[in-house]
């Protein structure tokens, strides 16, 4: 009998988990409450303006948030805190957005894109010495810690006759601080921030064209744990209404002054 109430109790135990692991949509609902994760100097998408919390991020996470009727509360910190605040259980799905790379694809259940993230330059305006991305050889060139951006800058200068400093930061404001103090020649980030960039700032910056990284997408890195399968698919779902209303592209061309041709489905391994 001991025995048997034993194999009960892990049978119980076990089929709790099974039940677990299907009702994080069922806890977000019943909580009204859908944590979000993100940084706060990733402009356009996410950034403080005026005191205010503002973006394209806010605006499409307001939507999906009426699409599963809940409320958004937003958990702030620096970017190389994000993912790992996410992994911990912090939030629910982080906001950022991210790019997604094949990398990542291995550790992140990952929304429909909702922007294009291909990496381009930011260099200082009337900056005659940089008309082209291999200009940068030899010289001090600034992108966000952690970042895939980061990334794509290394992997680029490694095609180049003279090493590129990389230089690190923790947020991209930084890197545009130094850039417009002459510290750095250039901010390697995704096109559509530093077109936004440009745009608010033309007499301090102007972009090298044309951008030098693969061409990626930016989209919503959620858990892959099986729990959270109904939680990402209705975001899903949210976003690709979105796309059908025309409400994401009335955000990009918002925030970007453009829009985007992005997939309909979330990207796989073949997209790399």
């Amino acid at each position: 009998m001991f025995l048997k109430a034993i194999a009960a109790g892990v049978l119980a135990l076990a089929l709790g988990a099974v039940a677990h692991a299907e009702d994080a949509l069922e806890r977000v609902k019943a909580a009204g409450v859908l944590k979000v994760g993100t940084e706060t100097a990733f402009a356009p998408f996410d950034f403080i303006d005026a005191g205010e919390h503002v973006g394209m991020n806010i605006d499409v996470f307001d939507a999906i948030g009426a699409a599963l009727g809940v409320k958004i509360e937003w958990v702030t910190l620096p970017w190389d805190g994000v993912l790992p605040g996410l992994e911990s259980g912090k939030f629910d799905v982080v906001a950022g957005p991210a790019t997604i790379t094949k990398a990542r694809m291995e550790r992140y259940r990952w929304s429909v894109p909702v922007a294009e993230a291909t990496v381009a330059l930011l260099k200082k305006a009337g900056d005659d010495t940089i008309t082209k991305p291999a200009d940068i050889a030899g010289k001090a060139v600034g992108s966000g810690k952690a970042t895939a951006q980061l990334a794509q800058l290394q992997e680029f200068a490694k095609t180049l006759p003279e090493p590129v400093d990389a230089k690190e930061y923790v947020s991209f404001n930084e890197a545009y601080a130094d850039l417009a103090a002459g510290r750095i020649v250039a901010v390697a980030n995704s096109f559509p921030n530093i077109a936004y960039v440009a745009q608010q700032r033309p007499d301090t910056f102007a972009i090298v064209e044309p951008p030098f990284g693969a061409k990626t997408y930016f989209g919503f890195p959620g858990r892959k744990d099986p729990e959270y399968a109904s939680l990402m698919d209705a975001i899903d779902a949210a976003i690709l209404d979105m796309k059908k209303d025309g409400k994401l592209a009335e955000f990009q061309k918002k925030w970007f002054g453009v829009t985007f041709d992005t997939p309909d489905a979330p990207l796989t391994d073949a997209a790399f």
